[in-house]
This record gives structure tokens, sequence and C-alpha cells, in this order.
């Protein structure tokens, strides 16, 4: 009898912190990252009796905008409802979120339908730690838990997919794009690392051909890309072995345990009814038109390309890879900074010459997604941090382009730019890079190569040809990366074979 296969039905929750200057009820700095807890805290966030919670228009502006760059509709009408749930970190004993009548309703990405887009308030921060009681130490620790305030009342944004994913590298590409898109339109930083992003996964299987949906199990807060790929495969191994011993997948809430790669149990999953919902009584039903103050038309109109139609636009006019494409997109300033640097060797070139400042722009995208980088990766910084203007970076492309500069050379010059922020043309001056492409004036140096390596001299003249190449290194050496490789190469040769 052949096993069971089994279909993979997954839909996705996805929180995110907007970037908003206060918190979603009040005037207090959003800043949940604040290094000094329970600074960023006030009568209305922390739930002193009398105080009123006032609507962010900042953040509902925001998830309009997420919403309509997923393609939603705005509902002409929202509300704000209670949601009675304990939560230790938040001080009121319930939430502030949607729950019948979100900011959005529909959209799509990735040919997954989206359900809803709705705006709540963050939770506080736990902190778990191991304590001792009393004057003496203990073996084995007392745990305790402190609570930090500063993220409480935050905006978050909450998003909920209908379950139309089936693999789990879909639904790692369906989080990463919505990850882009939120840092496009300016909602959220969706720093994950930061916890600015949480993902939720809910998952169940069917034997392969069923139509009726099996039993789900959500797994909570996972907190990469990569680790919301691992969890669902290990859910659907886990749920596939409850099933073929005969038993039953219960309905629960698991967490992802990325030390040892595996789901945990964390309690029975909560149905709708269990939160006991009820419009928020202290604040106003949301008008969400132009009488309501919010001009929708004009919020649409002033969205920026989103990173599909960059894509598709990067790759007609710059005929690039789609692997640097998807790497320059990724980033919204990065792209911009690639298009800044583009267009002075558009302006250099000319309009005519297509051809030309596709390959021009193909060198600038190859070394912004390697060498600098790699800068970058190395000094912890970002884009934005550099003092390499895009006006120096396309100068030194120039050079490259015209021979001026060989890669080797280019590759220190780069660095030292991005040391210092220098101009390319002063740094190959004062270091003497300009590279060498005259071959009378690289006779002498070859010749002086030649007679100091007569091994590698006598192996290619043996047939040993790979001993060109390491000559062709020793020229590059002896002029700093200054010379021109394939002009060394035909003097070499030419020394070398007319000698004998």
């Amino acid at each position: 009898m052949q096993p069971m296969e089994y279909e993979l039905v997954i839909g996705l929750e996805i929180h995110a912190e907007l970037n908003t200057s206060t918190k979603m009820f009040c005037g207090c700095h959003n800043d949940p990252l604040e290094h000094h807890p329970n600074v960023n805290i006030c009568p209305v966030c922390m739930a002193h009796p009398g105080a009123l919670p006032v609507i962010n228009r900042d953040a509902v502006e925001k998830v309009i905008r997420v919403g309509l760059a997923l393609g939603g509709d705005i509902s002409a009408y929202s509300q704000f409802d209670r949601k009675n749930y304990f939560y230790p970190d938040l001080p009121k004993g319930y939430q502030i979120s949607q729950y019948k009548y979100p900011i959005v309703l529909g959209g799509n990405l990735h040919g997954v339908r989206i359900t809803r887009v709705h705006l709540e308030e963050d939770t506080g921060r736990l902190q778990h730690i191991d304590t001792e009681m009393g004057h003496e130490s203990s073996s084995s620790g007392q745990q305790a838990t402190l609570i930090d305030y500063n993220r409480a009342g935050v905006p978050l944004m909450e998003l909920v997919t209908e379950p139309d994913i089936r693999t789990a590298a879909d639904a790692r590409a369906f989080a990463e794009e919505l990850h882009q898109i939120l840092r496009y339109v300016n909602a959220s930083d969706a720093d994950m690392e930061k916890g600015q992003m949480r993902i939720e996964a809910n998952i169940s299987i069917r034997p392969l051909g069923e139509t009726t949906f099996g039993t789900k199990v959500e797994v909570k807060n996972i907190n990469s890309f990569r680790a919301v790929e691992k969890a669902i495969i290990y859910e659907l191994q886990r749920q596939q072995e409850v099933l073929e011993q005969g038993e039953k997948v219960k309905q629960e809430t698991r967490g992802w345990d990325d030390v040892n790669q595996r789901t945990v149990s964390q309690r029975s999953k909560e149905s709708a009814h269990d939160y006991r919902y009820f419009p928020e009584p202290d604040l106003p039903p949301l008008n969400l038109t132009a009488g309501g103050g919010f001009d929708i038309e004009h919020i649409k109109n002033t969205l920026p390309e989103l990173p599909t139609a960059k894509r598709a636009r990067f790759e007609t006019q710059y005929a690039l890879p789609s692997k640097i494409i998807s790497f320059l997109v990724s980033d919204k300033p990065f792209a911009d900074y690639f298009e800044q640097a583009s267009s002075e060797l558009a302006a250099w070139l000319g309009e005519s010459k297509r051809s030309e400042f596709q390959k021009a722009s193909a060198i600038l995208a190859s070394y912004m997604s390697s060498d600098l980088q790699s800068l970058l990766v190395a000094k912890e910084a970002h884009i934005t941090d550099t003092l390499i203007t895009p006006e120096n970076f396309a100068e030194l492309v120039k050079m490259i382009y015209t021979n001026e500069l060989s890669s080797r050379a280019a590759k220190d010059v780069l660095a030292r730019m991005f040391a210092d922020g220098s101009d390319p043309s002063t740094i190959v001056e004062e270091e003497n890079l300009r590279q060498v492409s005259n071959a009378s004036a690289l006779d002498e140096i070859v010749k002086k190569i030649i007679q100091e390596n007569q091994k590698p001299v006598e192996d290619y003249r043996a047939g040993k040809t790979a001993a060109l190449q390491m000559l062709i290194g020793k020229v590059m050496k002896e002029t700093k990366g200054a010379a021109n490789p394939e002009i060394a190469r035909e003097v070499l040769m030419k020394l070398l074979e007319g000698a004998q």
C-alpha cells in the first residue's frame, strides 16, 4: 500500500510596527527599542483612570497606503474594538484592535488573496531573567519577569491572507515581497531582527485531492524569512506523522524553537468569540472618505513605484541579470542610489548610445552588488550611510568603462572612496593608478619580470601555458594593478616567443 500524499494549506498573519513618530493612541514617542525601559510611557498607554485614547491619523494613512499598494478596497467606514484577552504586558487588560470593520478589505500579492488589513496597538515586552532570592545564591536559580512598556501602544498593522499558499517557499516569497512593499510605501522599517515585523503561519494538511481543510495549527511570532520556511516544513512532517499514526492533529498555537529547529506547543487555539469583541466606546468610528478628511485618491497617486513594477522596468531599461535586479530592488534606497548614478552615466553617454549605457550600468550594478555591498556589510552600514556620492560612483564606472582604470585598481579606489569619500580621479592621480594601455610603456617592466622569473618563463616555453598567467600577475603586481592585463599579455607573449 502506497503512503498517503498530503497537500499543504497555508495562510499567513503578518504584524508590522508602523514607523510613526508617536504611539497609536497617545503622544508618547514611538521608539520601542529605547535602551532605557519604561521611558516612553504616559497615563494613556499605562491605562490610568480617566485617560482617554486619541487615534493616530498618520498610522491610519500608512495602513491605507499599504492597502492601496496591495490592490485592496479601503473601507468607507471603520471602527476600533476592544479585544478582551489577558495580556500581562498591556496595562489595560485588553487590546484596542479592529474586528468587523477593518481599514482594508481584499487585495492580492503573488496570487495570494488578502482577507484584510487592520490596525491595533502593540503589547509591551516581557523579559524573563534568572535571579537570586535572599542573600544566598541558588544553584538552580529563580526566575522573574520584567515588563518594559515602551512598546505598549505602538501602532501595529496586521495583514491576514486567505489559505491560498501551498508551499513553504511560496510563503517565504510572499513575506519577503510584503516586507519590501512596507518599506517602499514608508509604512514600516519592518526589521525582523528588531521585532518590527512578525509572521504567524496557519498550517494544515489534507490528503492530495481533498477539498476540505484539515485542522489548522498556528505557529506564532516567527522572526525571519528562513524560519518561516523551516517552520512550515517541520509542521508538514509533524502533522503527517500524527495522521499516519492514526491520531488527530490538535488545533493549537505553537511557537518556533530556532535553536532546536522545531515547533513547540504553547496553548490551545482561541476562536474569535473567546475574545469577546465589542466596539471601543472611547474612540469614534472612522470615516475614510474625502469628507472624513482622508483623500484616498491623493494617497493612491502619491504611492511610489512598487517593487514588481521596478523589477520589470529595470529589466527593460538596464538589461541586467534577474539576480542583480532582485538585489537592487530589494532595498529602495539602494535602488534609488543605483538610478541616481545611472542617470549620470546616461548624461555622459547620451540617449542615443543605449547599448553602451546598458554596459556601463551593468558595471555599476556589479560593483554595487559585490564590492560596495561587501564594504557595507563589513562596517554594518547601509547605503544611506555611505560617503560615496552617486556622482563619484558614476565617475569611477566611467574610468573602468574607458579602461583608464583596471578592475583590480578599481577595487582599491572604491575602498578609499568608501573610507573617506574622496573623488576617484583624485585618488587615481595621488596613487598613480591610471591604467597603462600603451605597449611600449610596458616593455621595460615586462623585460624585468622575464629576467627575474626564469622558472615560469621556461615552463611557458616548455608548453605550460598556465605559467603565462603567473607572469601577468607579476606584471600587475609590479604596476600596482595599473597595467592593462590584455596589453600585458600581448607584450609578454611577443617578448617570450621572440626571444627564443
